[in-house]
């Protein structure tokens, strides 16, 4: 086993290793990875990519247990995405977003309309103050790309079917062409370029 310069034993992290810690420090709901200050133990060869899908050694990880796991670890420092656990910090890459949201509810209607999301690691984020949907449209083409923040810093992409749907459910506010949610409102596009489509 390598050893750092003061003669520690160095652990190369593994996705048995980081899923065998998560597992012991789960309790019930999700676990506190921000209050969790391990050391980082480098970087995992595990990737998120943009429909939502964990690959581990470039293989999809096909066990969703074993994804919703290391989803309930997941945290983002900055631009970085890290697995935390008590005793370790990897990080990880993720292509877009780290999760997808793949259906909503809605209750309510108008400016009471209620926008409940369902992510593909089963999540749950009720947009408003505090899950806030955005949209970032491709500087070049425009096409938009719909977010709702789950939790934490860590967005959901809103799926095309899903962001039809809003699409469907927008109204004009001020300006602007979005939807409404909790008693916010979330612009999507500049009224006046809708009209121009």
């Amino acid at each position: 086993m390598a050893k750092d310069m003061s003669g520690q034993n160095l652990v190369t992290p593994s996705a048995e290793g980081i899923a065998a810690s998560a597992k012991a420090a789960k309790g019930k709901g999700l676990p506190p990875v921000h209050k969790w200050n391990p050391p980082f133990c480098g970087d995992l060869d595990m990737r998120i990519a943009r429909d939502g899908t964990w690959y581990y050694l470039g293989t999809p990880i096909g066990r969703i247990e074993l994804v919703r796991l290391f989803s309930s670890i997941l945290r983002k420092d900055g631009e970085d995405y890290f697995l935390v656990t008590p005793v370790e910090k990897v990080g990880i890459t993720v292509d877009d977003a780290p999760f997808v949201a793949v259906d909503f509810d809605v209750t309510g209607d108008g400016t009471e309309q209620v926008l409940t999301f369902h992510t593909q690691v089963d999540d749950v984020a009720i947009a408003g103050a505090d899950h806030p949907i955005r949209v970032q449209r491709d500087p070049e083409t425009g096409e938009p790309s719909p977010y709702v923040l789950v939790r934490a810093n860590l967005e959901a992409l809103i799926d095309r079917k899903s962001f039809y749907r809003l699409v469907e459910l927008g109204t004009h506010n001020d300006g602007w062409f979005g939807v409404w949610s909790s008693g916010q409102f979330f612009p999507i596009i500049p009224s006046a370029e809708l009209e121009g489509l």
